[in-house]
This record gives structure tokens, C-alpha cells and sequence, in this order.
């Protein structure tokens, strides 16, 4: 048996069914063994599609997502996708080829230092200098990457390591001495969670994406406490966006309902969230009559690193939640929900209507043609917060976007990394002109694999978000942010690859639009031309805190 074979065959151990990447003469030996390999392989177009579909898939399936590419230029074309993993706690395995190891240092031909380059970006990485530690190796970097904390792990084996004799063995033990995540919360700690969640007059239950996994576990212990549930970004589905106790989105582009509870609230219990200065804003200002803030997070360095914690518990989200509902008693909030019904019904998400077709009312129509029942996945911009608001996502891992990197381009092939994960299940990218032209050659791998997702571009020929931020702090000055002279005919685009297209431009042809993408059984790129001056409202500007909240927009005219 060669390295590659036994590189493949440890994947396979550990569960692996499908890696994502893209070929090259480093990583060539590895792709030779793949040809007899029960492992399934997409192939993608550029290697950070791949390592964004990887993450989508760990994302969508709860397991571990792998992408696989050649040294050099194509080891370096993974590092915002690692980046974005690592920012989003999303379990994934690189594995890269790298020249020979007599030639590492050498500046050899697609050469790259690549685990010099993401130790920052990893949770850990490996360069493979013997062939008999593959089934080591592999077997500490799908551990590493699913346990504790999740997060990628990059395993880097030179050529010639993949072509060597293997003569080890595959009966290998996990022998990490100084990697032992706590799981299970403190007693004491938890007891403490509970006594001042009893006391409470004002507590609110902030939900991270770190939770995911505990849905069950935090609806059931919503349910018997009563208490209010505000989910992050990164949260969205952990928690049903149609129950009643839900008041919403946190942070810059969240509720008011949501972001006012937590400026009043005196008991904040937040469960598997860093507190992300999207959600905070000014920290000084964040929370400032909460007397105590329950913190539960399985990194113990995120805890009291950006907000003080009264009462951290270190724990997996899932185990903790589980003990908080076993010792939870229904909690007396009646003028707290009168207080927070006013907030929620004065100020609902809505938007100003307008003759032209807007992005707002496009993602509400395929939410209501739907019922809610889709994954949805979304670029970076506008459109990205459009869809947060206005879809109301009620299952867990059906809401994939990139929250702490903030990647345009994630779109795509996040839906294609969903749509492998899940292949039986709708799923729709809402996506941006801007961020859609960052990855949209994985339309390639759309049609390869023959998988059926629908692509949603909200084309207001613009990069949305930079010119609403120009738009009011930057007295106008719209630097470089015009994209509709220069957008190719998104439909026609989609049909020069074989996808069908589908152009609308008119209200009235809103429901024939949405009509025309949910019927197509197979994948679909509609552009919908939107209104192109709209804004993402509530807003916290950047740095500023709830007391500076615009609740809606202040141009009283279009255009204005």
C-alpha cells in the first residue's frame, strides 16, 4: 500500500463519504488512489469553492467537511475558506500535497509554506513527514476539528510521502495529553445560572451558533421558563423563528425588539455566542443594567473576553442546556413580555413600499411559497441581512451564511455543500450581484452533479452594503461601488452553462418568478432586478450602541 492509499483509507475510518477539491501534480498520487476509492469526489473549480462547500457540508450534516487540494497556488486558495471556518467554529479537513521533502524550502516549483501560512486560520496543522503517521495523523485531525471548540485542521503530506511504501498499521490510539475540552458544566456553576434566573425580572436567553446542536434542549427549557429567545446570525434556526417567544435578530441589523430586551435586561443567560461586535456593538454601553451574564461556551478563551461574565460555564451547549433544564421552574414575566410585546408590535420589520420590485419582498415571497421549509444559503451584503429577516428559519443547520469573516462569494457554494449534505431537501442561495460574481464558475459544479439548487440573485447593481454606509456616513462620496454598468444578463449567463434562467423586473411578475424557481426540477439561476438604493434597516452604526439604533430609514425621499 502506498501513502495515498493509506491517506484515503483512514479518511474512510473515520466516516469520511464525500471530499470536495480540485487536482494537481502535488496532490496527484492521492487522486490516482481516489480513482478506486469508495469515497465520493466533487470536483470543483477553484479550490475555495471547495473548502466553502466542505463547510457548508459540516455545516448542513453535523460532520466533518473535507476539501482536498494540490501545493502551492492551490493550498493558498484555501485560506479564506479556512479563515471563514475557523471565524464559524466549523469542523473541517484540508489536506493539501506539497512538493517532495527533499525539495520543501527550496522555493521548488508551487512551492508554498502553507502550514506556516494558516497556523493562524487552523485549529491545528500537520506537515506529514513519515508515511507510517497517516492513520495517526488523520485520526487526530477529524478528532481535533469535531471536539471542543470545532474548527479546520489542515493535514499537509508531501509527494513523496504519498508515493512511500506504508508498512504502519491503521489500530491507532488518540493520545492528546494536552487537548481535553470540558463537556460537562460545572454543578455549582449551574446552580448559580439557576438562582439568578429565579430572581430575574428582565432576563433574556441569547442563542449563538454554538448551539445548534441543543435546539431541542433550549426550546424545551424556553417553553418551561417562558423566557425570552433572541438567536445571533450564526444562531438562526437553534431556536424556531415562528415561535412566539422568539423576539428576533440581536446586534447592527437585528430587532428592536431583540436589541432593546437586552439593553433592559437584568439576567443574561447566552448560550454558545463570543459575543461578536456585530451583536455588542459599543461594549461599554452593551448590557448596561444586566447585573449578571451566564456565559456558556465550550472555549473557555472566549469566555469574559469581550463582555465581563458573572457566572462562566465551560461546557458543551448540548450538556449544559440539559442540566438547566432539569433544574428550571417557570419564571414570573409578565410585565416583562408587556413591555416587550409594546417594543415588538411598535416596531415590526417592515420596509417602506416602493414602485420598483425590492429585495425584501422578493425573500418574503419564496419564505411564504415555502413555508419556511428550505436551507438557505447566502453571500455577504444586503441581501445576506434581507435574508436573516425576513426568512424565518425553524430547523437547526438550515441557515448558512459567513458570520464572523463576512465572505462575499460563500453563496454558491455553500448551497452546493448543502445540497450534498442533504440532497433530498430545497435549497435556495440568496444571493447578491456583487458577491455572486466572486465564485460563480461553481455553476460548473452545479451541473456536473446534476444539483438542484436555486440561485436567487437580488441584482441591484450595486455593492449594496458598502454604498449604504457610504450613503450615510460618507456624505454620499459612492466610490466604487457601481456595478450595473459592467453586470452580464445573470439568466442568459445561467443558460450558457445549461442552467435555466429567469429574469424578473416587475411586481407584478413577483409570483411567476417565485413559481418559476420552485417548480424547476433542477438547478435554477433567477435574477430578480431589485430597487437599487435600499437599506438594511434597524442599524447600529458601527461602534455606536441601542441608544443610537436608526429604527428605519431617515431618506424620506427616493433617491434622497
Amino acid at each position: 500500500m502506498k501513502g495515498a492509499e493509506a491517506l484515503l483509507k483512514a479518511m474512510e475510518q473515520e466516516g469520511v463519504e464525500v471530499i470536495f477539491g480540485h487536482p494537481g501534480g502535488a496532490i496527484m498520487p492521492t487522486y490516482d488512489a481516489l480513482y478506486d476509492s469508495p469515497i465520493r469526489h466533487i470536483l470543483v473549480r477553484h479550490e475555495q469553492g471547495g473548502v466553502h462547500a466542505a463547510t457548508a457540508y459540516a455545516r448542513a450534516s453535523g460532520k466533518v467537511g473535507v476539501v482536498m487540494a494540490t501545493s502551492g497556488p492551490g493550498a493558498l486558495n484555501l485560506v479564506t475558506g479556512l479563515a471563514d471556518a475557523y471565524m464559524d467554529s466549523t469542523p473541517v479537513v484540508a489536506i493539501t500535497g506539497n512538493v517532495p521533502r527533499s525539495l520543501i524550502g527550496t522555493d521548488a516549483f508551487q512551492e508554498a509554506d502553507v502550514t506556516g501560512v494558516t497556523m493562524p486560520i487552523t485549529k491545528h496543522n500537520y506537515l506529514v513527514q513519515d508515511v507510517n503517521d497517516l492513520p495517526r495523523v488523520i485520526k487526530e485531525a477529524f478528532y481535533i476539528a469535531r471536539s471542543g471548540r470545532p474548527g479546520p485542521v489542515l493535514v499537509d503530506v508531501p509527494k513523496d510521502v504519498q508515493l512511500a511504501e506504508f508498512t504502519g498499521s491503521f489500530d491507532v490510539k488518540l493520545d492528546l495529553p494536552g487537548y481535553k475540552p470540558t463537556l460537562r458544566g460545572h454543578p455549582r456553576q449551574i446552580e448559580r445560572a439557576l438562582e439568578a434566573l429565579e430572581k430575574a425580572e428582565r432576563p433574556v436567553l441569547m442563542v449563538g451558533g454554538g448551539a445548534q446542536d441543543a435546539h431541542a434542549e433550549i426550546l424545551a427549557f424556553a417553553e418551561k421558563t417562558g423566557i425570552p429567545v433572541i438567536t445571533t446570525l450564526m444562531g438562526l434556526g437553534a431556536f424556531p423563528g415562528t415561535h412566539p417567544l422568539w423576539l428576533g435578530m440581536p446586534g447592527m441589523h437585528g430587532t428592536v425588539a431583540a436589541n432593546r430586551a437586552i439593553y433592559h435586561a437584568d439576567v443574561i443567560l447566552a448560550v454558545g455566542l463570543r459575543f461578536d461586535d456585530r451583536v455588542t456593538g459599543k461594549v461599554s454601553r452593551f448590557a448596561p443594567h444586566a447585573h449578571t451574564i451566564i456565559h456558556v461556551d465550550v472555549d473557555p478563551a472566549e469566555i469574559g473576553k469581550i463582555v465581563r461574565t458573572q457566572v462562566p460555564i465551560v461546557g458543551d451547549a448540548r450538556l449544559v442546556m440539559r442540566e438547566l433544564l432539569r433544574g428550571a421552574k417557570p419564571l414570573r414575566l409578565a410585565t416583562w413580555w408587556r413591555e416587550l410585546e409594546e417594543w415588538r408590535t411598535r416596531h415590526p420589520l417592515t420596509y417602506r413600499p416602493r414602485p420598483h420590485l425590492q429585495s425584501q419582498e422578493v425573500i418574503r415571497a419564496f419564505y411564504e411559497a415555502t413555508g419556511g421549509n428550505a436551507i438557505v444559503t447566502t453571500g455577504v451584503g444586503q441581501h445576506q441581512m434581507f435574508a436573516a429577516q425576513f426568512f424565518r428559519v425553524s430547523r437547526p443547520r438550515s441557515f448558512l451564511t459567513s458570520g464572523g469573516l463576512g465572505t462575499m462569494g460563500v453563496g454558491l457554494p455553500f448551497a452546493i455543500g448543502a445540497q450534498v449534505a442533504r440532497p433530498g431537501e430545497l435549497v435556495i442561495d440568496f444571493d447578491g450581484d456583487g458577491s455572486f460574481q466572486m465564485t460563480l464558475q461553481e455553476l460548473a459544479t452545479v451541473v456536473k452533479y446534476k444539483l438542484p439548487v436555486k440561485v436567487v440573485v437580488l441584482n441591484n447593481g450595486f455593492l449594496g452594503m458598502v454604498r449604504q454606509w457610504q450613503d450615510l456616513f460618507h456624505a454620499k462620496r459612492y466610490s466604487e461601488v457601481y456595478l450595473a454598468d459592467s453586470n452580464p444578463d445573470f439568466a442568459r449567463l445561467a443558460e450558457a452553462y445549461g442552467i435555466r434562467g429567469v429574469r424578473v423586473e416587475r411586481k407584478e411578475d413577483l409570483k411567476k418568478g417565485v413559481d418559476a424557481v420552485l417548480e424547476t426540477d433542477g438547478p435554477v439561476v433567477a435574477e430578480f432586478k431589485v430597487y437599487q438604493e435600499e437599506g438594511v434597516f434597524p442599524m447600529i452604526p458601527s461602534g455606536a450602541s441601542v441608544e443610537e439604533m436608526i429604527t428605519e430609514d431617515p431618506r424620506q425621499e427616493v433617491g434622497a
